[in-house]
């Protein structure tokens, strides 16, 4: 890391600030500071979406599979890919049709009281742990590569995101992720090429790579494992409450089946472009054992990334991570605001609920920063809380998502899958290695977590198929939550958004273009690069004022 490098990350970092201050409004209420007032333009749900998916894990543990076992890791991440389609086919436009705020508000109309918080503050407990998980990395991160202590990169980048996604609510989180995923993915782009040029070429590259390097599987990662890690993210992508906010906060049904095809799309490509260096880095130190190999993607993008280019990747690596955070923020507080504090007090003003929303989006961030604070001393918590993920994903968010397609199930039926199966998934991952010495790999984990609440909500479809449905579909239509003054204050905000990536974007193309002048080497890509992004800035200024002469969206 070079002086240089250290300037770019300040500058970047105080340009993200800026950019999620500025959508901040004073006037705003529960439905544009939650849901956008529901003029969230596909393409930037999407980019969202695709960001807040985003953690550390995507370059250390993905890549410590790709530097390990090749392509393996590319398969994995298509799963991603194909659980966006069809959650662009079958699940966003249901959630989109039921005209709700937030996940927990249509558990509510659906089961009832209940059920409903039950959920919400099981969701609202498990959101600081993950939360915590994700800020961590990011602090370890930024200590390995500019030396800062943790502890102060877990406050000063987890109270910057408090201050914006504070300030601005879901249309600040959605503007700063789409700026992270243009800065993190110039990076990348940069990096590829020269990472080729290091090792020789795509000929060297392929003739020297260890044998059975470009198998779609290997290893512990079997088809069985595939096939359940596919299943998991539809249900977890399209049931997280994060993600759910995504769905129905754009315009119609049919924008919410492109936020879902958009995911599938990226996921699709990026995965090869992302696991590359890695793979590469095999061929220029092959002696990474252990847990080194988790900083393959780092060691070659310090490889062969000249002055200035370092801090941009780790810029981007570092906002987008954090993304996740911020995501969950928000709708954490949309779920304490709208699903308990508005129930508690069903007369609260506008001013008194954004009063709470705010205070509350601050006081979760709080917590979030504390709980990172405390991995070090908590023993390693964030594998723990991971490996959680991914035994308790499908049972906490598959009966939502199965109640979206049908009217059978019950308060009771829901609550006892997702307790069952937490209960069984959890004795298997902790109980039974220390009272039995039984221990699940990780292929029959993840089976086990995805299969269970599924085929006990299939039993309760079954055994309630010659009932009576309990209750009538919670359906509305796409113009239902639409009112003259939440469709003015959206498109308002929305132009305010893309005018304000536009602006951001010529400062980033501008900043990589002077990079690229000083360059040692890759200077074409990196000017290549910056040309792009300053002409996807200016593209986006022009074509405003058609879109503010022709408002009209799709149906």
């Amino acid at each position: 890391m070079t002086t240089l490098d250290y300037w770019v990350i300040a500058i970047f970092s105080i340009g993200i600030l800026v950019a999620g201050l500025s959508m901040s409004d004073r006037k705003a209420d529960m439905q544009s500071y939650f849901g956008a007032s529901g003029a969230l333009p596909w393409w930037m749900s999407g980019l969202s979406l695709y960001m807040g998916f985003f953690s550390a894990g995507t370059f250390v543990v993905w890549g410590a599979i790709a530097y390990e076992q090749g392509w393996v890791a590319i398969t994995i991440q298509w799963m991603m890919a194909i659980a966006g389609f069809l959650i662009g086919r079958f699940i966003a436009p249901r959630w989109r049709q039921t005209g709700v705020l937030t996940a927990a508000e249509f558990v509510q109309q659906r089961f009832g009281s209940g059920v409903h918080k039950f959920y919400t503050y099981v969701f609202l407990l498990m959101s600081f742990a993950y939360n915590g998980a994700f800020l961590y990395p990011v602090a370890k991160l930024v200590n390995v590569s500019t030396g800062l202590p943790s502890h102060y990169a877990i406050m000063l980048f987890g109270l910057m995101a408090v201050l914006y996604t504070t300030s601005g609510g879901l249309w600040a989180v959605i503007v700063t992720n789409v700026l992270q995923f243009v800065v993190l993915t110039a990076a990348v782009v940069i990096v590829v090429p020269l990472a080729f040029d290091r090792v020789g070429g795509i000929s060297t590259f392929v003739d020297a790579a260890p044998e059975g390097f470009f198998n779609l599987t290997g290893g512990e990662y079997t088809p069985w494992f595939i096939a359940a890690f596919g299943l998991y993210n539809m249900v977890f992508i399209g049931g997280n409450w994060a993600y759910v906010q995504r769905y129905t906060s754009v315009p119609t049904k049919q924008e919410a089946k492109k936020v879902g095809y958009l995911f599938g799309l990226l996921y699709l490509i990026s995965p090869v472009i992302w696991m590359l260096p890695p793979m590469l880095y095999r061929l220029v130190n092959v002696d990474l054992a252990g847990l080194e190999n988790e900083g393959a993607y780092l060691m070659m993008c310090k490889e062969v990334l000249p002055a200035g280019l370092m801090g941009l990747m780790i810029t981007g690596m570092i906002f987008a991570t954090t993304d996740s955070v911020n995501a969950s923020l928000n709708v954490s507080s949309a779920v304490f605001t709208n699903d308990v504090y508005k129930r508690i007090n069903p007369g609260a003003t506008n001013r008194s609920l954004m009063w709470v929303a705010r205070l509350s989006t601050l006081a979760f961030g709080i917590i979030t920063v504390l709980v990172a604070l405390m991995v070090p001393a908590m023993g390693g918590i964030v594998q723990v809380v991971l490996s959680i993920g991914a035994l308790t994903g499908v049972p906490l968010y598959g009966p939502a998502v199965w109640a979206l397609f049908s009217n059978r199930q019950t308060g009771f039926s829901i609550l006892f899958t997702t307790i069952a199966s937490l209960a069984i998934n959890l004795f298997f991952k902790f109980g039974a290695p220390l009272l039995f010495d039984v221990s699940l790999n990780r292929m029959q984990e993840t089976v086990l977590g995805v299969s269970l609440p599924i085929l006990l909500l299939a039993v309760f479809e079954v055994i309630y198929r010659n009932k009576a449905y309990r209750v009538p579909d919670v359906a509305v239509p796409d113009s239902a939550r639409d009112t003259d003054t939440g469709s003015s204050r959206g498109k308002r905000q929305s132009a305010l958004a893309a005018k304000t990536i536009a602006v951001t974007l010529l400062g980033v193309g501008l900043i990589i273009f002077v990079l690229g002048l000083f360059a040692t080497r890759g200077k074409t890509i990196v000017l290549v690069t910056a040309l792009a992004i300053t002409l996807l800035g200016i593209g986006l200024l022009v074509s405003r004022p058609r879109q503010k002469r022709d408002p009209r969206g799709s149906t």
